[in-house]
């Protein structure tokens, strides 16, 4: 066979494409032919546009492109006009000589986008203090004013104000009732900073609150040069304080407050001796409690136990004395008003969880004080104690003796609250003042009790917020213990009482009294710190935001 012969078939099955030896079910059967295309790619897509269909190109390929990249359409000499609002965009502008307390809060309630950057000052020149550190720094004040019992809107403006001294300026507080976290970012392409500390134990020392906020007050200040040592030497020094009244000083004014308060609702002598003998005894015993390690719970309740004993006896001695007025007076040195106020002032300022927890507490203590009163009652109406609760409506007037009485339960109260000496005889007089609004228009105004302390109420926050403005201070301190008087002891008791006399019915009733009062107290107080700043000047008033998470949508 010559070469050429030998040339040929392969030639043939090379023209034909495929081996005959291998067979497929895509392969083209011999004898059918197929038109060429001209090199179409054999793969479709939905995408590709149809063949006929005659589409424009442009005149240069570009290349891919991004979601930040400026459309192929857009010039920048034919740009459309920015869209301005028809009243015009706020300028945000911060008076400097404002306390820091009003500053930081109208920053709180802007959006991040719209809050002034901070003048660069000593503390913010490159080479300063370690973010880690400064965060620190900022929690560790956070946390002494949420364990004093300050608001949660308040500490996070503590922390702002804390963070910006050293020009944290894109911080982001967060404060619960037990955790406080702060995060940090310096810039849109850098990772976040986040701390966060738990306030596992809480105390009241107005004293240590007040320096906090005076160390707050100095950092806030462009003028003053506090480094970060310094002002943990401070927060140091803070801590090893002990607190101004000695241990038997308070005892004495938790007595002195019981007896205050039996004078208020028509107690003589004898009944201001028993109330405090009662109060004090009660006392003892929830700080037995409390070293032995017992919750505050069972605390509340023993010290509940002592005035309602003592009044028992009273009558069962058939001493001619108001044995309510004495078992009163001793409620009264255990009502929670404190928290009572920071859990509706959270509430009213959008702090929803905060509040929920801190009433949540309230309700727990006064859980305790009710089985107090309840156990020592029933054991006196099963020993034949006759205890009237209609002796409700003889609360003789005595308008002299009830304002001293309400001027003592404020001072009293202060000094149970750890306050500085130099506090004490403003938080007096704004007590004094309070009763004689609230005897005025109950007594001689004739107008419900809810609304007469209400208003009572709010005279104290108008009153307390202006004083701590003028003090570059808490607020705390001045309307605390001013609320003492008008605390709702003896809606409580004969609550309590009814209760315990199986009148379910008229024990509720006055019960939900007892509470609408305390509501009114929280919420006048709040009402009155609101009003307060109307008074002030603060930076752009007139587009005031919203508190946070309050914005309305």
């Amino acid at each position: 066979m010559s070469e050429a012969e030998d040339r040929k078939p392969q030639s043939d099955e090379a023209r034909s494409g495929f081996d005959p030896e291998i067979t497929s079910e895509f392969a083209i059967p011999a004898g059918l032919a197929v038109p060429r295309t001209g090199g179409e790619p054999e793969a479709t897509s939905e995408f590709a546009v149809p063949s006929g269909l005659d589409v424009g190109q442009p005149a240069a390929a570009e290349g891919e492109g991004s979601a930040f990249s400026l459309p192929s359409t857009y010039s920048a000499r034919q740009a459309p006009v920015a869209f301005t609002p028809a009243e015009g965009v706020p300028v945000v502008s911060l008076i400097k000589d404002l306390p820091w307390q009003d500053r930081m809060r109208t920053m709180l309630r802007m959006p991040v986008a719209d809050r002034p950057a901070p003048e660069p000052g000593p503390k913010a020149e490159e080479g300063g203090p370690a973010v880690p550190r400064v965060l620190d720094l900022t929690l560790r004040i956070g946390e002494l004013l949420l364990a004093g019992g300050e608001g949660a809107e308040d500490v996070e403006a503590a922390m702002f104000a804390v963070c910006r001294s050293y020009g944290l300026d894109r911080c982001e507080p967060n404060v619960t009732f037990t955790l406080l976290s702060i995060s940090y970012q310096p810039s849109l392409v850098e990772d976040p900073v986040t701390a966060s500390r738990t306030v596992r134990r809480r105390g009241t020392d107005y004293t240590r609150l007040a320096a906090v906020f005076r160390l707050v007050d100095d950092l806030s200040d462009p003028e003053s040069h506090l480094s970060l040592e310094d002002a943990y030497r401070r927060l140091a020094e803070m801590r090893r304080n002990r607190h101004p009244y000695p241990t038997w000083v308070l005892t004495s004014a938790s007595g002195l407050l019981a007896g205050a308060a039996s004078v208020l609702v028509g107690g003589d002598l004898v009944v201001f001796v028993a109330a405090a003998l009662g109060a004090m005894l009660g006392d003892r015993l929830a700080w037995l409690c409390a070293g032995r390690g017992l919750p505050e719970f069972y605390q509340f309740l023993v010290a509940a136990m002592p005035p309602a004993a003592i009044g028992i006896a009273l009558t069962l001695a058939n001493v001619e004395v108001k044995a309510s007025a004495v078992i009163t007076g001793g409620l009264f040195a255990l009502l929670p008003g404190r928290a009572l106020v920071a859990g509706v002032q959270d509430g009213l300022t959008g702090f929803y969880i905060t509040a929920a927890a801190r009433l949540l507490e309230v309700m727990y203590f006064f859980v305790g004080i009710v089985a107090g009163v309840l156990v020592m009652l029933y054991v006196g109406v099963q020993l034949g104690a006759h205890l009237n609760p209609d002796a409700a409506l003889g609360i003789t007037e005595r308008p002299l003796w009830q304002i001293g009485a309400s001027m003592l339960l404020s001072l009293t109260f202060a000094v149970l609250l750890q306050q500085e000496r130099s506090t004490v005889l403003a938080v007096t007089l704004n007590g004094g003042v309070a009763w004689s609004v609230y005897g005025a228009m109950h007594y001689a105004g004739e107008i419900s009790p809810v609304a007469s302390t209400a208003v009572a109420a709010g005279v104290v926050g108008l009153f307390g917020q202006l004083l701590s403005r003028y003090r570059f201070a808490s607020a705390l301190p001045y309307t605390t213990a001013a609320i003492g008087p008008l605390l709702p002891g003896s809606a409580t008791y004969f609550g309590l009482l009814a209760i315990a006399q199986n009148e379910v019915d008229a024990g509720l009733v006055s019960i939900t009294k007892a509470a609408a009062l305390a509501m009114a107290i929280a919420i006048g107080v709040n009402l009155g710190s609101e009003i307060s700043r109307l008074f002030l000047r603060i930076g752009s008033a007139e587009k005031r935001r919203a508190a946070k998470r309050t914005r309305g949508f």
